[in-house]
């Protein structure tokens, strides 16, 4: 083997074993660079580098002496932990998407979300969508909308701590924790014949989780205890086309939906999954003029949704209806044989708003606008 110089930008190109204790450094980054690796080189290299150290100083023998022993004591403390078999929601939810924590609830802070970005100028923000939609359309019917748009803020920090919505408040709306399913009658009984529909998707799309990952689609949410999942069809007015396509039947469902909230940011729909040992901290929802409504698809015992001080328990096949504008909280402490508690979830119009309201809301609040 021979060796093959690089460049050769040196006129010495081999330091002296009597080299300065200045040079202990730079020389062996100069043989790095100025060579490629030989046996014959490797061996000078050595001889070198063994022959530096010995022109070296205590001190920085001292140096590299502590750092070894540093060295060993990681490698130490490292392998002496327990493997994990995979990482739980709670270690996942450490991302650059949470960071920010309030009352043990997760705000992502995602320039696009309503809920986490409400700032100074938001409410003339709104009085300035609600002028645009008045010249294109109409002042008529948005004196309760212009209302709340004026006396936001008195409205927001004024409500008792039992109902305290987080972006927007309709005033003169009936006020109560729970609905009866008479209130959007129509669409609980759509839900509620195409219940087997919806849990069959359901079934499919849980097949793929497993021990170590999370499955496409599939979104972590932060909890003080257990796991929450949640598989999205629409997030804050938005479309998510690859759930939706492995979801078909029940994405066509939400078209037959009458009060179905989808063209503004604050409707949702999406399949929640909450593990046995799972409480998710008491929160309020953004707004007071919708209705969530809870399709039961999987119930075990021990399962309890809590709004405003009200518990609830889910049955399978049937809706629960409720305004999360409350503060709320659900929790799952069934035995893990029973499996997870699984709901559809799909927010509805408010019935006490009225169409040129839901048109002129879906104006002001449109994803993005």
């Amino acid at each position: 083997m021979v060796w093959v110089p690089l460049r050769t930008t040196r006129t010495d190109r081999r330091a002296p074993l009597h080299a300065p204790t200045t040079r202990c450094t730079t020389m062996s980054l100069d043989w790095l660079l100025d060579w490629t690796w030989s046996l014959d080189g490797l061996r000078d290299f050595i001889a070198t580098g063994i022959q530096s150290f010995r022109d070296c100083d205590a001190s920085a023998l001292a140096a590299v002496a502590c750092l070894l022993l540093l060295f060993v004591w990681y490698c130490y403390h490292v392998g002496r932990e327990q493997p994990r078999a995979y990482a739980t929601v709670n270690a996942l939810m450490q991302s650059t998407e949470a960071n920010g924590v309030q009352n043990g609830y997760v705000y992502c802070h995602a320039p696009e979300c309503v809920r986490c970005t409400h700032h100074d100028g938001f409410n003339q923000k709104l009085y300035h969508n609600l002028q645009e939609y008045a010249k294109r359309y109409s002042w008529s019917g948005m004196g309760r909308i212009y209302k709340g748009i004026r006396e936001q803020g008195r409205y927001l920090n004024s409500r008792p701590s039992i109902q305290k919505p987080e972006v927007f408040f309709l005033p003169d709306l009936p006020t109560m924790p729970y609905f009866s399913r008479d209130a959007q009658k129509h669409d609980v009984e759509l839900l509620e014949r195409n219940f087997q529909t919806i849990l069959c998707e359901f079934e499919t799309l849980y097949k793929a989780f497993s021990n170590c990952s999370l499955p496409q689609g599939w979104k972590m949410n932060s909890t003080p205890s257990g796991e929450w999942f949640t598989f999205y069809l629409v997030n804050q007015g938005m479309c998510v086309p690859r759930n939706c396509r492995r979801c078909p039947r029940t994405y066509r469902l939400l078209g037959s939906l009458r009060t179905c909230i989808g063209n503004n940011v604050f409707g949702n729909a999406c399949i929640s999954v909450l593990s046995p040992g799972t409480v998710i901290a008491e929160h309020y929802g953004p707004t007071n003029i919708r209705i969530r409504c809870h399709l039961g698809l999987k119930t075990p015992s021990n399962c309890e949704l809590v709004v405003g001080g009200e518990p609830q328990c889910w049955a399978e096949g049937r809706c629960l209806l409720f305004d999360d504008s409350f503060l709320h909280t659900a929790f799952h402490e069934g035995p893990p044989e029973e499996g997870p508690r699984v709901v559809f979830m799909v927010d509805l119009w408010h019935p006490n708003v009225a169409a040129a309201e839901r048109q002129a809301l879906d104006f002001i609040f449109a994803p993005g606008r």
